[in-house]
């Protein structure tokens, strides 16, 4: 685990565009489990393909889109470890990777970003991946 004063501005950045941060697998639970509409969850983490790819292209995926999800939420790798076990079931056939991005809609897993997508990429084909799923299925 990550000391909270280290994570605190890196959960905010995310927080500040609207996610909820989720700290328990109850809180997992309520927000994939059985939701009807779309579900955006963001697997946030201290890396730098976090930092330089993966938040930025979020953010701008979701500003500049006619479509976005209903809900926006992220789990912090490193940290409430219980949390993003439970997302990291949810995001099952996929491996655990952070960051990651993942799209659900009606409690079913419909769009996956893995870590691999994210620092083997531009931000700009991840704004594009993103917008695509959003048109897609939002």
């Amino acid at each position: 685990m990550y000391p909270e004063y280290m994570v605190a501005p890196i959960r905010q950045d995310l927080t500040d565009a609207g996610f909820e941060q989720l700290m328990s697998p109850e809180e997992v639970d309520a927000a994939l489990s059985n939701s009807q509409g779309t579900v955006l969850v963001a697997v946030n983490s201290v890396c730098g393909c976090a930092a330089a790819k993966a938040r930025p292209a979020l953010k701008m995926a979701l500003s500049s889109s006619d479509k976005k999800p209903a809900k926006l939420v992220t789990v912090f790798a490193g940290m409430e470890t219980e949390a993003v076990a439970k997302v990291r079931e949810h995001m099952l056939p996929y491996p655990p990777s952070s960051p990651s991005i993942a799209l659900f809609k009606d409690g079913e897993l419909v769009h996956m970003i893995e870590r691999y997508h994210i620092e083997g990429n531009d931000m700009m084909r991840i704004v594009d991946n993103l917008q695509g799923a959003f048109a897609e299925y939002c």
